[in-house]
């Protein structure tokens, strides 16, 4: 049996920048979208492994530093699998209804060396002509599977700061694979694969809505029925090792080339904008939010300017590639601004926000600054911008611009009612059947032991911040062991607190 042979290539090209149409190299190919593809998925990748996990596992007091941790360690494996045997499809897929992709398998290879496209996403005048076609790429769809899952992964770790310090493991367990398919599935594929948002028009470049609004609602709704912390816990909760939540807070801030700049699925000049336009709105953000707090409570907090170094990545992320550079700093003025007002003086007046016990503030960080960065493409989308990405309703702009700019923030404010709403619904039926099968929060006893109790490991051979000892756990060379040599009264059936 003969086969075909390649052509010759012309010996003054060198062959990397050449497709020769056969095996690994298809015409479609174009290396250099290729290889930024893969680079920024690995950047999203880094944001949660190890950025997020770094940064949950300090920031929390010491008796949580692991249960923390294992949170997001566990949820980006469990997405992994969900997501290549059926989320993928469910997100991006053929449509199924006009909120769902249908359900299968992302794995065979075939699929995975196509070329990478989401099907569903062709729009159409309403007499049937072509307006936009299919969404494609110039690489493969398994950079395409890759990059969307760290999107999903990072959502669901994201979400786990509203419940770190109470949330039981074996609930998370359950919670992440049901989350990720009836709740994240169904705003990707509304928002982006091609369902009926996509189709309406709404804007969200790179997750905005998608991944922030919503795991800043469905942490908050997850956060009030597992109830909140001890109120040890909730009145003194200082992190263990501040210099690991910068380290984690770095590696989330660069890893944010990558979210937004691999949103444009191509090494094109407007990747290059959107990573600028980035790292401008979250370093206004920061100094907005420090500035806040010199002047309001006369010290700069670390804690406060990871909070709004979060924000300015937040509220610019579903505009970063549609805005011009002077609207990223006013975008960082107003992400430094006014999540610091819901956090700071809302969240102390509001009594829903009081009887709710979000962690972390991820309503505040995530949810708040999703929708005020979506009503932002409202304002500022710029027309030129948007013809470039190829956005499915033509002539979409911000109201600043003219033309269609008052219904297209109406679009953005549906689409953000539209996202919180699933997710107030859908969290709430997700935790009910739940906790038919498992109790939501940890017992009493692991509440106040924490890791030890929980997990039967520790971040730190050290004791402190009022946790109770467990002297079952632990050898006598202990000081508790040498309080319960000194006296024969048993230790663990006075339950002492000690402190140290």
């Amino acid at each position: 049996m003969a086969f075909a042979l390649p052509p010759t290539l012309p010996g003054s090209v060198p062959s990397a920048y050449i497709n020769d149409g056969f095996g690994a190299n298809p015409e479609w190919l174009n290396k250099g979208d290729n290889a930024w593809q893969l680079a920024a998925a690995t950047l999203v990748g880094i944001q949660s492994m190890p950025g997020l996990v770094i940064l949950y596992g300090s920031i929390v007091k010491k008796k949580w530093a692991v249960n923390s941790a294992f949170m997001a360690l566990y949820a980006f494996a469990a997405t992994w699998l969900c997501w290549v045997l059926w989320a993928y499809e469910m997100s991006f897929g053929e449509q199924l209804v006009p909120i769902w992709g249908k359900a299968g398998s992302a794995l065979g290879y075939k699929f995975l060396l196509s070329q990478a496209t989401l099907p569903a996403t062709a729009h159409y005048h309403r007499n049937g002509t072509l307006e936009t076609p299919a969404l494609d790429a110039h690489f493969g769809m398994a950079d395409m599977v890759l990059f969307q899952f760290f999107f999903a992964a990072l959502t669901l770790i994201m979400l786990a700061g509203s419940v770190l310090g109470r949330m039981s493991f074996r609930a998370w367990m359950l919670f992440v694979p049901l989350w990720l398919t009836f709740s994240y599935t169904v705003g990707a594929f509304s928002m982006w694969g091609g369902g009926f948002m996509w189709q309406w028009g709404v804007l969200d470049y790179a997750g905005g809505y998608v991944i922030h609004v919503s795991s800043g609602v469905a942490g908050f709704v997850a956060a009030y029925w597992v109830g909140p912390r001890l109120p040890k816990d909730r009145e003194r909760f200082p992190p263990n090792n501040m210099l690991l939540v910068l380290t984690g807070a770095g590696l989330l801030w660069l890893g944010w080339s990558g979210f937004n700049g691999g949103a444009a699925f191509s090494a094109h000049v407007v990747a290059g904008l959107a990573v600028l336009n980035t790292h401008v709105c979250a370093a206004t953000s920061l100094l907005t939010w420090t500035t806040l707090d010199v002047f309001f409570f006369g010290k700069p907090s670390v804690i406060g300017a990871v909070q709004g170094m979060m924000t300015g990545l937040v509220v610019i992320t579903p505009a970063a590639g549609l805005v011009p550079g002077w609207t990223a700093m006013i975008m960082g003025v107003l992400a430094g601004s006014i999540p610091w007002w819901t956090m700071m003086v809302l969240h102390k007046r509001w009594w829903v926000l009081q009887k709710v016990d979000d962690t972390l503030g991820v309503i505040h960080t995530h949810g708040v600054g999703g929708v005020l960065g979506g009503i932002c493409v409202g304002l500022f989308a710029e027309p030129t911008l948007c013809n470039y990405l190829d956005v499915p309703v033509k002539n979409s702009n911000g109201v600043f611009y003219g033309g269609n700019g008052g219904v297209q923030l109406v679009k953005q404010i549906v689409g953000a009612l539209y996202i919180a709403g699933w997710n107030l619904v859908i969290t709430t039926l997700i935790l009910f059947v739940i906790g038919l099968i498992t109790p939501l929060r940890m017992s009493e006893e692991h509440l106040l032991v924490g890791d030890d109790a929980e997990h039967g490991e520790e971040a730190y051979a050290l004791w402190g911040d009022g946790e109770k000892f467990d002297i079952t756990r632990h050898p006598t060379t202990t000081i508790a062991g040498d309080i319960e040599q000194r006296n024969p009264t048993s230790y663990a059936d006075r339950q002492m607190t000690l402190h140290i």
